[in-house]
């Protein structure tokens, strides 16, 4: 047997957050020993929540420590049995994917094989990434186009970014025109680039409405969390008068509560994220799910590389995977070195290292030391922590506006 012996929970980041990554300036990693020497790692997401889940991770190791590591199903389930929040508790949702997703490296090398094995086996051999977080300071249709071009010499033909500067709630028509002017820009310099509009959940419905109606021309792939995540009625609405393709999931924290959006048709793209949703085996149900309803996946992955990784043994074996999202080439180099191997992102695809058993993974433990911290991530009252850093800002006409009323 391979009893979990020890755990270890980890934060890293960088003292000087301005170094780091804007919209995950610091990760939760899990390292669990077996009585038997094999090790296993887990990760969990942070966003203003970093003690919470570090606190929560605590708790879960409780009721996994001593506990027969292959025994994944049993330990999952004995946890949720314990959690009385748990399905709406991103702090425990959280925490217990970081054990879930440890679990599973710990199995796959117990038994020899990749992950992607234990989930049916590859049906792709590479994945097709979409770039994040690459536009940071963009503000003006010409910040954003003379940055994409960057991106696309790297070799993605998909982007993600959010055009909507400080606008929160409600949209004035000023920040809806500049908005509209980014995507134009990028639609006519990238004819064959697909766009993936971000709006971070940030509007009420009539705004996301508004600005759902004025970017169909420009044809995204899809249009990102349009209206406020607790807002359902609002989001059919949206739905019956905007024909862009709806994405959403990455505040969904449990299988179940998908269904809803998928019997009420309000959602085109699934993006449950495998660090707050529950692990692997929540991701791969949830993905076949959808493939009942014809919806496609596109896995929410904004944080760290083990995540990452984690993500990729499910995307090689899901048939109706869309894209996957990456933050890979623009994150801070702590991240970037924290594995040693494990995948390659090239060309905008991403591959796995073959035949590796676990999620295929090699930490460099000297990142683990050296970048360990204890404490929340960095707050600004200036911009919220979900946007790309410099973003969250007036259009530079709107500015002018702004100074000319203040004389």
């Amino acid at each position: 047997m391979s009893v979990i012996k020890d755990i270890e929970i980890m934060e890293l980041g960088e003292a000087d957050s301005s170094k780091s990554s804007p919209w995950s300036s610091t990760i939760l990693i899990l390292k669990l020993t077996t009585s038997d020497g094999v090790v296993g790692y887990g990760e969990a997401p942070t966003t203003l929540m970093t003690l919470p889940v570090y606190e929560e991770m605590k708790e879960v190791s409780r009721v996994f420590k001593g506990k027969e590591a292959t025994e994944i199903q049993k330990n999952y389930l004995d946890f949720y049995k314990h959690s009385f929040y748990l399905p709406v508790s991103m702090e425990s949702t959280a925490a217990l994917s970081a054990f879930e997703m440890a679990s599973w490296d710990i199995t796959g090398k117990i038994y020899g094989m990749p992950v992607y094995d234990a989930f049916g086996g590859p049906i792709r051999d590479s994945v097709r990434a979409y770039a994040n977080g690459w536009y940071d300071r963009c503000i003006t249709p010409d910040d954003f186009v003379k940055k994409a071009r960057i991106v696309v010499k790297m070799g993605f033909s998909g982007v993600k970014f959010d055009p909507f500067g400080d606008a929160y709630d409600n949209i004035s028509a000023a920040q809806l025109e500049n908005a509209k002017e980014v995507v134009r820009a990028m639609r006519e310099s990238f004819k064959n680039l697909d766009l993936m509009i971000e709006c971070h959940g940030r509007f009420n419905a009539n705004s996301a409405i508004r600005a759902g109606l004025a970017l169909e021309e420009y044809s995204p792939l899809f249009i990102e969390e349009p209206v406020h995540p607790d807002q359902f009625e609002g989001l059919i609405r949206f739905r019956e008068r905007v024909g862009v393709p709806v994405a959403l999931g990455e505040r969904v924290l449990d299988r179940n509560l998908f269904l809803n959006y998928m019997v009420n048709n309000a959602v085109d793209v699934i993006q449950p994220d495998i660090t707050n949703f529950g692990g692997l085996m929540q991701g791969k149900s949830v993905a076949d799910m959808a493939y009942s309803f014809g919806i496609e996946v596109a896995y929410h992955n904004a944080f760290g590389p083990i995540q990452t990784a984690a993500t990729l043994n499910l995307d090689y074996t899901i048939p109706n995977l869309l894209i996957q999202e990456s933050f890979e080439a623009f994150n801070p180099k702590w991240k970037q070195n924290l594995l040693k191997s494990g995948y390659s992102l090239d060309n905008g695809y991403f591959k796995l290292a073959k035949g590796r058993p676990g999620l295929g993974i090699e930490v460099n433990e000297r990142i683990l030391e050296e970048y360990k911290l204890h404490g929340m991530e960095p707050f600004s009252d200036l911009e919220p922590p979900w946007v790309v850093q410099g973003t969250f800002k007036p259009a530079a006409h709107t500015r002018a506006k702004r100074r000319k009323k203040a004389r």
